[in-house]
């Protein structure tokens, strides 16, 4: 069976790197496949390795949506399964579908984002579509109107997994100025409007005057210097550490003590469930999809949106629980991601899915 995975551009962020491990896990499972991006290169360009890639264009336009010779790109490729990730890619999915009906495309619902016009109509057109949680597939159903039966969750899969044994990694806390005592709250995310790490920075600034904390973010974009000059203008510089954007953000996770997300737009969010993985407790605000990351009210806490008071109050609580509840926590938390998020598992599903679609014989 040939899969074509497209993408639109190798950003840094969750999708993309779904794209290049799901079509890595198809070609290891004994698939054709190729990853198809509308430009060259991207910050995930060095990752790679061991995946057939093609480009549409030979230098980058910087033009997400612009695919050109996408038409003819899938018919010398000729593969049986198309696989749309991202919402660009999606927007060109019923062009796909329309041009090669014999071809299976699948769309895929991953983000919380408004849908563009093309993307829905797509979605309509598209002979199936995954969702990534089972909040996307509910909305899915709700506002378009598509059939229970064309939709299958299939959640993100773990691109970090982390070892069975969680040792703390002191040393990169010491290079960043945070003791044993030192709470140590981690947001990983690419820095766009509506991740909201602006709102991160208030929440911790009105954390108790007697607890020890810091907040790290690893990421860059768009809004990350608005962020920074907050930061120097709430005299927190001392507090506030921006890694830039992490290759492999593991040593982070094994670094801190809590996940904070105050993202207002998630489908299922890939830091949670990597920190999950990594023991690591997380509070959140609601999102959809967002309570599929964690066990709710064990390993996981959704703050209402905007109740700054409250998710204060739960980093609080688990800054001053006992060592033998963090522990059972964070062993709890590892488990639940690294069974339930399972890269292998996850793949596995994509192709029972395409098996049966399509009538192929496995």
């Amino acid at each position: 069976m040939k899969i074509l995975v497209v993408q639109d551009h190798l950003r840094s962020g969750g999708t993309e790197r779904q794209s290049i491990l799901l079509t890595r896990a198809f070609a290891a499972a004994g698939h054709p496949a190729t990853l198809l991006t509308f430009r060259p290169g991207g910050a995930l360009a060095g990752e790679l390795a061991g995946v057939p890639h093609r480009a549409l264009a030979s230098f980058d336009h910087h033009l997400d949506w612009f695919a050109p010779g996408l038409l003819r790109a899938v018919a010398a490729l000729a593969p049986d399964v198309v696989l749309c990730m991202g919402r660009m890619a999606n927007c060109h999915a019923g062009f796909i579908q329309r041009r090669f009906p014999r071809v299976l495309v699948v769309g895929t619902m991953r983000t919380g984002k408004p849908l563009p016009l093309l993307f829905r109509r797509s979605l309509r057109r598209v002979r199936h579509v995954v969702a990534n949680s089972h909040a996307a597939r509910q909305r899915l159903i709700e506002t378009l109107a598509l059939p229970p039966g064309k939709i299958t969750v299939i959640h993100n899969s773990l691109v970090f997994p982390a070892a069975a044994e969680l040792e703390r990694n002191v040393a990169l806390r010491a290079e960043h100025g945070a003791g044993p005592g030192t709470l140590v709250l981690l947001c990983v995310a690419m820095f766009r409007r509506r991740k909201n790490q602006r709102e991160l920075v208030e929440i911790a600034a009105g954390l108790p005057a007697d607890l020890d904390w810091r907040l790290w973010f690893a990421g860059d974009g768009e809004t990350r210097a608005e962020c920074e000059r907050l930061v120097q203008a709430r005299h927190l510089g001392p507090r506030v550490k921006f890694l830039g954007w992490q290759r492999d953000p593991s040593p982070l996770y094994l670094a801190v003590d809590i996940a904070v997300h105050a993202s207002r737009s998630e489908s299922l969010s890939n830091f949670v469930i990597e920190a999950q993985a990594h023991g690591l407790p997380a509070v959140v605000y609601e999102a959809q999809g967002i309570a599929e990351c964690f066990i709710p009210g064990e390993t996981g806490f959704v703050i209402p949106r905007g109740d700054q008071a409250a998710f204060r109050g739960v980093i609080e609580r688990l800054a001053r629980s006992t060592p033998a509840e963090r522990q059972a926590r964070s062993g709890r938390a590892h488990a639940h991601a690294s069974k339930t998020f399972d890269s292998q598992r996850h793949a596995r599903d994509y192709l029972e899915l395409f098996f049966r679609l399509t009538g192929t014989a496995r």
